[in-house]
């Protein structure tokens, strides 16, 4: 089963369900970890075929510079402003979230390397044609 725009666009909706139903059953820090598994799927969506170390590395780039940039009075601004904003950049810098990115980048990757090995078992597993 080879990762499409469409699977990736499913596994994106899947993730915001999830993101906004998952801190109030699980936890605060479950936020963090969805947040770049978000951003994951958004590059597959982006771009199929991305390597699953390029996907989780870009992902966790964009998680930290978000939260780096709420070290800057622009974020909280812009956050006073939309809700939009205040979900996607956040407010107010945390460092004890730096972590939990690392832990949605290293969850991203497995699932990539997983969803790889899954859509290559089937091709490796048919026998050849005499």
């Amino acid at each position: 089963m080879p990762l499409t725009r469409g699977r990736a666009a499913v596994a994106v909706a899947g993730t915001v369900a999830v993101g906004l139903v998952a801190p109030g059953l699980v936890g605060a820090w479950t936020g963090g970890v969805l947040y770049t598994l978000l951003l994951w799927t958004l590059v597959l969506l982006a771009a199929p075929r991305t390597r699953p170390a390029v996907a989780a590395a870009v992902a966790l780039a964009v998680s930290w510079a978000v939260e780096f940039s709420q070290l800057s009075p622009y974020s909280a601004e812009l956050a006073r402003h939309s809700r939009l904003a205040r979900l996607a950049l956040g407010s107010t810098f945390d460092v004890a979230d730096l972590p939990w990115y690392a832990l949605g980048a290293a969850v991203a990757f497995l699932l990539h390397t997983w969803w790889n090995g899954a859509a290559a078992e089937p091709a490796a597993a048919e026998p050849a044609a005499n």
